[in-house]
């Protein structure tokens, strides 16, 4: 074996390391993003009124009752995050996130500073990883796949 072959041989074996952090990435996204959408949950349920107030007055939520929008993105905030920090239904928390995340920049993007615009394409672009990319190795949802001897749809179809 050439010298160069064994550089090459080696360079490729190495790349493949810091893969292994990849589940400890995904955890840290989960537990971060999650630790956003719990706070606002529960600075929601700390003041009903305020909340009220807010959805009927100040938010534009299309399609909804005020008191409906409130009390379904109250509850979104308050358990999605969990099962998402969990793992359990993960990609489902994600994708519920992702969509409460882009209702709330639409419902009131006319009072959002740039940052305030900034802060939620970025965590829609955290979500959007945990949704399509994130195979979640220290989650629920892998645990329970493995115990149940459940494969992933494009794994079978590969």
């Amino acid at each position: 074996m050439t010298p160069l072959l064994r550089l090459v041989r080696l360079y490729y074996t190495t790349s493949h390391l810091p893969e292994c952090l990849a589940p400890a990435l995904d955890l840290g996204l989960r537990l971060f993003v999650a630790n956003v959408f719990f706070k606002s949950g529960l600075t929601k349920i700390q003041s009903w009124d305020s909340t009220l107030y807010l959805f009927s007055d100040v938010y534009q939520v299309p399609l909804l009752p005020p008191e409906l929008a409130a009390w379904l993105a109250t509850s979104a905030e308050l358990g999605l995050p969990v099962l998402l920090a969990l793992g359990l239904f993960g990609r489902f928390a994600a994708a519920g996130l992702f969509i409460l995340n882009l209702v709330a920049v639409i419902s009131y993007y006319s009072g959002l500073s740039e940052a305030g615009i900034n802060q939620h394409l970025y965590w829609g672009m955290l979500l959007a990883v945990l949704l399509l990319i994130s195979r979640g190795a220290w989650s629920v949802d892998t645990w329970l796949e493995k115990r149940l001897k459940l494969h992933a749809v494009c794994a079978q179809r590969l």
